[in-house]
This record gives structure tokens, sequence and C-alpha cells, in this order.
């Protein structure tokens, strides 16, 4: 029998305007839904859901910075990068993120999207510039790192992650693009997941996905999750990947969040990450999804509202949530294996 408990707070309970205050937590949202006691390990069902940031058009792309100890994210249509830290809140660090100048017709997000973090340099999925490029943090300039596959320019880059040795996985969906796969800009065929090698080569790992979108990498770093986030096909995949970073076949399917869309819970599959144990939290409808290795359901961490993305944070044990126009954090009991990341 499934075991089914849910905090104090409805778990899609709706949220009233919040005032800006910067630094303060300033509401509990949503609520922690338990499929399975193996949830227990990973979060308590009581923890609270603090918005700790609003008044965005859509968040996305989380990233902790070890380091300086505070957390970027996208404001993908506003086209600005934010700063958050615990005690100052949210100030822009970068606008524009993306496309900078004049957005052309045809552009419908111009900002960044996905973010990564490499020693003193943020890596982005530049939805805008339709590339996947890095800044530095100092002095805040930018390099495309790619921006064609096989001389046709990417449609609009949307998530990244980075592998030990410097390889780049990230998704290419037409999001960006304001008449998606019938944009007039649009030079690729297909919506792709691609693999740039570290020389800068670039392999397209698959171009089967209608709308393939977060990325994540294992602890190991031998599996590789793509989010689908199509409502025909709602599903996350894993790739098994062999030691030059590509995959050794064709994709299986981790997680299908069909049963949560025919509720009607907000969201879609969309960003991931992946805890030292292997559990995954795949944002979908509803909110996070916590996945066991093994591809079972523990549970749903929601907001009330649709959840782009999710990052690890501070000591690997908060969970940062950027959910349509607010970031959120939820305690976690599980570890991000970021925080036993080894440099290279």
């Amino acid at each position: 029998m499934t075991d089914l408990r849910i905090t104090r707070r409805a778990a899609l309970a709706g949220m009233a305007a919040l005032p800006f205050v910067p630094g303060v937590a300033r509401a509990e949202v949503g609520g922690i839904t338990r499929l399975d006691p193996a949830l227990d390990a990973i979060v308590d069902v009581a923890s609270p859901i603090e918005v700790i940031a609003s008044r965005y058009k859509w968040a996305e792309g989380p990233v902790w910075h070890i380091w300086e100890r505070c957390l970027y994210f996208s404001d993908v249509p506003s086209n600005i990068l934010y700063q958050w830290r615990p005690r100052e809140g949210a100030k822009p660090f970068l606008d524009p993120s993306g496309l900078a100048g004049p957005i052309p017709p045809g552009i419908r997000e111009a900002g960044s999207n996905g973010l990564a973090f490499r020693d003193s340099e943020i890596l982005m999925a530049d939805s805008g510039s339709r590339a996947i490029a890095s800044v530095h943090l100092g002095t805040k300039k930018k390099t495309i790192l790619a921006d064609r596959y096989e001389g046709k320019r990417f449609n609009s880059c949307n998530d990244l992650v980075e592998r030990k040795g410097g390889g780049i996985y990230f998704t290419d969906p037409p999001y960006g693009l304001a008449e998606g796969d019938k944009s007039p800009l649009k030079e690729l065929p297909f919506n792709g997941v691609f693999y740039r090698a570290k020389d800068g080569t670039i392999t397209a790992i698959d171009k089967r996905l209608t709308r393939p979108n977060g990325v994540a990498l294992n602890l190991k770093q031998d599996i590789l999750y793509v989010a689908i986030s199509d409502p025909e096909r709602p599903e996350v995949l894993a790739y098994d990947l062999g030691e030059d970073g590509l995959p050794k076949g064709p994709p299986r399917l981790f997680h299908d969040a069909r049963p949560q869309l025919a509720a009607k819970l907000p969201g879609l599959p969309d960003g991931l990450k992946v805890d030292v144990r292997g559990n995954v939290y795949a944002t979908g409808p509803g909110g996070v999804h916590v996945v066991s290795p093994e591809g079972k359901l523990l549970g749903i961490i929601a907001t009330g509202k649709a959840i782009a993305n999710c990052a690890f944070g501070e000591d690997g044990s908060t969970l940062f949530l950027t959910s349509s126009d607010v970031v959120a954090r939820v305690r976690l009991r599980a570890k991000g294996y970021y925080a036993f990341e080894v440099r290279y």
C-alpha cells in the first residue's frame, strides 16, 4: 500500500503576492508529499519551503557558488542574471545576461537559462545568443564556447552540465524562438542533446527528442539524465555513458511523469539534479519529483507553482528552487554531490 503523508501546508496551495524584503525568508509555501518511507532519509516532510526572492518573470538555472557562498539564477525573459546572498537578498549581476543589444523579431527568450560553474567562470546556456558561453566572474567578459553544429546555429540552448575534465552536455530545444519549430530562424532540423568535448568538438548524442530540457550527471558521471518537456512525452531518460563521455547505447526510460500530468498538476519535466546517493530531483508536474536511483518515485516537493529547476547549495543540504516568479529553498537530510566534487 502506498504510504501517503503531507505537511500541514497544502501541497499545492496558492501563493499570495509577497513584498520584496532582501535577505528575508518571507513565507512558507507548498508542502512535501511522502509516497514511500524511503523519502524520510532524504527530507523531513515537515521541512518548511521558504520563499527567498520574488517578482521575476520566469526564474531558472539556479547554481550555488561554493567559494563565494551565494546563489546565481537567471530570469530568462527579463534577460538578467541575479546573485543572491543570505544577508543581502537578490541583486542583478549581469544585465543583459544573454543577447545584448536590440532583440530581433523572432527571439522570445533573450536571457541566460541553465548555469554551472567552472572555477572563476559561469558557464551558461545562453538562450538569446543561441549558444553555450562562459562569463568571467571578475571581468564579466563573455566567451562563446559553442554556437553551431555542422555550420548551423543552435535553436536556443537551454540547460547544461559539465563533466570532470571539461566536457559539457547541453540541450537545445526551440523555446527561445517565438514560433518554436516553425520559426524562420531555426536552422537545425531537430532539437538535440549535445556534448562539447574539451577540445571544442561538438557531438549530437540524441536528435530524436521533441523537447529536450534539463540535464544532470550522477556522482560517478557514468549516467546522463535528460528531461523531456513535452506534454505528449513527459519523461526523464537515462543514458549510460562510456569512458569517452558518449552514450554506450540508446537511452532508457528512468521516470514517467504522466500520472502527475494527468492529474493536471502544474509544470512539466524540466531541471534535474542528483545527490551523492544517486537520488534524482526532477522538476515536473506538481513540483520536484524525488526519485530513487532505481527510478521509484519517493515523494514530491511542491511550491504550488511550476518549478523550473533546482540546485544544491549552502552546506550541500539546501535545495534551492526556481519556481515561476519566485526562488525558494528547503532543507534536506541528503547532500548534493557538488559539495564533494574533485576539481580538475
